[in-house]
């Protein structure tokens, strides 16, 4: 799959479910309920033990569905996160070294920023996408402000997507979305309740039309 082909198919998907984890045991079962659920695209943080090894096992029992490894701060883990099957790479802060890699690697980087010049900083290093985190504080009004003076940066809010509010930052000028703890809840996680996963995946994918 070529790059452009992830970055459309990231953009179709309109929303990316974030799992992070400290018990990485059956996150491919979560995958997989996500995957039922109407999710296409997966970012597995590097705060997840065993993050790498669990990207490739994800993309083994999953090949159909779009995953990523995100929280990657150092450019060592890029080449090891593509040869794992990750088909984009998200940081959460401005990390040009990073994104070098991946240019390297010509696999997608979501580079995360948060204000104006972080922003540019992050798309003028050559991110492909610019993560906006943490977005719950200023919502879709803030990324519909940041597109006035950056019409040309494809932008990503990550943090306060919600089935209520998916909509709203689609409508604002998103990219596309990143879902974490609103959409794989911690005690659907826990307690390993897969249906339940399922369903709330159902209600954003409803929800981001």
């Amino acid at each position: 799959m070529t790059k452009p082909d992830t970055l459309a198919r990231l953009r179709a998907a309109k929303v990316i479910a974030l799992v992070r984890a400290d018990d990485p045991g059956h996150l491919v079962d979560c995958a997989r309920a996500l995957s039922e659920g109407g999710i296409g695209a997966l970012e597995l943080t590097m705060t997840t033990p065993g993050a790498v090894e669990l990207c490739a096992a994800v993309t083994r029992a999953l090949p159909h569905l779009l995953v990523g490894l995100g929280t990657v701060l150092d450019e060592e883990t890029v080449p090891r996160a593509v040869a794992a099957g990750a088909r984009f790479i998200v940081t959460p802060c401005v990390r040009p070294e990073v994104i070098g890699a991946c240019r390297t690697e010509d696999v997608p980087v979501l580079g995360g920023a948060f204000t104006p010049t972080e922003v540019w900083a992050s798309w003028e290093a050559g991110a492909d996408v610019v993560k906006i985190f943490p977005a719950e504080f200023f919502g879709p009004a803030y990324l519909r402000s940041l597109k006035g003076p950056f019409p040309q940066v494809e932008l990503l809010p990550t943090g306060g997507v919600t089935p209520e509010t998916v909509a709203d930052f689609l409508r604002a000028g998103a990219f596309a979305t990143a879902a974490g703890s609103s959409l794989v809840t911690p005690a659907a996680l826990k307690a390993r309740d897969w249906n339940a996963l399922t369903a709330r995946a159902r209600q954003f994918v409803a929800a981001a039309g």
